[in-house]
């Protein structure tokens, strides 16, 4: 049976969790906050769901790595150097990383790149996000991934064909960039718009997320699965099946 540790357990997100564990009759070994003994919570539980912030990712990746812990993130906005710290851990321990694990999601992932290849290089691409007011990253985790499959389909690159939003006199827009705009404000758990517009005609795939509990719920369940699993970096498509 999985044991897991939840890190930021006071938080909205880690209330989730602790709901999706026992909704899932998942046991919980230890489920800690800021200030709490990290590694002592560790050394009861077999898998460790961490949605705090990506600052903790080095003490993170250390201490799973030390006392070889299975690991599933949910948090975004790490640097390269993090990112490049995640892909070396994943040769020794199992991890899914993931920039969202809602279901719904992840079938926008899939349909995103479907959609790309069936409407070819005629169309022009686009991602719009809104979080609520207090997210401090930007783009999302999921705008991110929306762009870079986008990117994939188009053999483009992220950090050279990605436009973050646009100001002043930018000019017309190239056939090759790939546009991303942040909304900020309110109560908005996350909402993520992909438009594939052409003269004539616009395509749009949308998902919208009303409570933090569809993204709790896939976690625990990429927890689950992580169990049977060789060390790898998986992602929540892998969990799904869908790739």
């Amino acid at each position: 049976m999985t044991s897991l540790l939840i890190t930021g357990c006071k938080g909205r997100m880690g209330q989730a969790l602790l709901r999706a564990a026992e909704s899932q009759s998942v046991h919980v070994a230890s489920a800690i906050d800021l200030g709490d003994d990290f590694p002592y919570a560790l050394a009861k539980a077999d898998t460790v769901i961490d949605f705090t912030s990506h600052h903790f990712a080095d003490e993170l990746l250390r201490e799973c790595l030390q006392q070889n812990k299975r690991l599933v993130i949910g948090t975004t906005g790490h640097t390269n150097e993090q990112l490049a710290a995640i892909r070396e851990a994943s040769k020794t321990i199992p991890i899914v990383f993931a920039s969202n694990y809602s279901v719904g999601v992840n079938t926008l992932f899939w349909l995103t790149r479907k959609a790309c290849e069936l409407l070819g290089p005629d169309f022009d691409l686009e991602v719009v996000e809104m979080h609520h007011r207090m997210k401090k990253d930007s783009p999302s985790g999921t705008a991110r991934t929306l762009v870079e499959i986008l990117a994939d389909v188009r053999g483009l690159e992220y950090d050279q064909d990605c436009r973050q939003g646009r100001f002043g006199d930018v000019g017309a827009r190239t056939p090759k960039e790939i546009g991303v705009h942040a909304i900020r404000g309110g109560d908005v758990v996350g909402d993520h718009t992909v438009i594939f517009a052409n003269t004539g005609e616009r395509v749009e795939l949308t998902h919208k997320a009303s409570s933090r509990d569809t993204f709790a719920n896939g976690a625990v369940r990429a927890a689950v699965w992580l169990a049977g699993q060789k060390p790898g970096l998986y992602s929540m498509q892998d969990v799904l099946g869908l790739k």
